[in-house]
């Protein structure tokens, strides 16, 4: 196998102006450059070992994405795509690449092997992205002492150092449950994606909304409880994760039942879940929103195009994955960021799912 020596002997330059071509190259002329990969190109040389090269400068080029679901969430999930496409707008002007390292609950990789996964991945620093109170990935990312990002969940707590980028949660919800109440609903639920790692599904009781073990979803329905008169209980329902079929089963074990008992109103904890519910509400012959008003949470495309459009509550996905890769990127840099802790806004987006509710009810 050819090596860099190889190559400068054929082409008549020295080692390091055969690294000078590859790394540096405007430090050579053209006609320099054309005879070394000319040279290249004969023995078979496909440059420099990008890990010897890492060892020397002590850098990849990789920041690693940690985040607690499967890996083929990534790529299906419209907020977690919209998110990295903000990371990666963001990494490509930086010449760097992603790594994913996938967590899901419940899964041996949210146990050893997480931590494991973490510990070797070879990269310049981590986003951590949506993770549980006190996830395995995340303490194994603590350790390596790599440049770290935290992104939406875990809340930062007393003595933690990192960078935090986050949304306001709990002011988004408020305003989703404040539009309901203006609007005299009186009978409204909430759908969790889930409450705790188990992804359990079901009502969830009072121990399980005090055991809350994902920081966005306490600050949502903290949100909730804060746009609702003061005093009055709203049933959350668990769905078991973040999927439109979930949210349409959790919605019909909560619609399939006489007028007078079922919800008049339904705050989703997510867009996915409040498409599920607009299919159930369908199944079921009612009608969005003259018999039922539902609220979404993040603003995805597809809410615009849903039948009818969704009312939600929009939150800035590419740009909070472009300013966490920033944040990385300035860390790994050793230039200080922007902010410690930066909480991006969240608003409301009024359409056609929501209204006063049934005069009957």
């Amino acid at each position: 196998m050819a090596t860099l020596r190889d190559v400068a002997r054929a082409a008549g330059v020295s080692h390091t102006t055969v690294s000078n071509a590859y790394h540096r190259p405007g430090k050579l002329s053209a006609a320099v450059r054309e005879r070394v990969f000319q040279a290249a190109r004969e023995l078979g040389y496909h440059g420099p070992d990008p890990l010897a090269a890492g060892l020397a400068t002590r850098r990849v080029g990789a920041l690693g994405v940690l985040f607690t679901e499967a890996l083929a969430y990534a790529f299906t999930d419209p907020a977690a795509v919209l998110f990295l496409q903000g990371v990666a707008g963001t990494s490509e002007l930086a010449d760097v690449g992603l790594t994913l390292i996938p967590a899901p609950p419940e899964s041996p990789a949210s146990g050893a092997t997480a931590t494991d996964a973490v510990s070797r991945a070879v990269v310049d620093g981590f986003l951590a992205y949506s993770l549980s109170d006190d996830h395995p990935g995340l303490v194994a990312a603590r350790a390596r002492g790599l440049p770290l990002v935290v992104v939406d969940e875990p809340e930062l707590r007393p003595g933690d150092r990192e960078p935090y980028i986050g949304v306001d949660d709990r002011d988004g919800a408020r305003q989703a449950a404040a539009h309901l109440t203006g609007l005299g609903h009186e009978r409204i639920a909430v759908l969790a994606d889930r409450l705790a790692a188990d992804a359990r599904s079901g009502p969830a009781d009072r121990a399980r909304l005090e055991a809350i073990g994902f920081a966005v979803a306490r600050l949502r329905i903290a949100g909730y409880r804060d746009g609702l008169p003061a005093g009055r209980a709203v049933p959350v329902v668990e769905c078991g994760g973040n999927t439109a079929d979930l949210g349409r089963a959790a919605a019909r074990a909560l619609l399939d039942q006489p007028s007078g008992r079922r919800p008049t109103a339904i705050l989703a904890m997510t867009d996915r879940l409040a498409l599920g519910v607009l299919d159930a509400a369908r199944e079921l012959g009612l009608d969005v929103p003259a018999d039922l008003s539902v609220v979404g949470f993040d603003d995805l495309p597809l809410s615009v195009g849903a039948s009818p459009p969704l009312t939600t509550v929009r939150q800035p996905l590419v740009e909070k994955g472009r300013l966490a890769a920033r944040t990385l990127l300035d860390l790994i840099a050793g230039t200080a960021p922007a902010a410690q802790s930066l909480l991006l806004p969240a608003g409301l987006v009024v359409r056609d799912t929501t209204a006063p509710p049934p005069a009957a009810s």
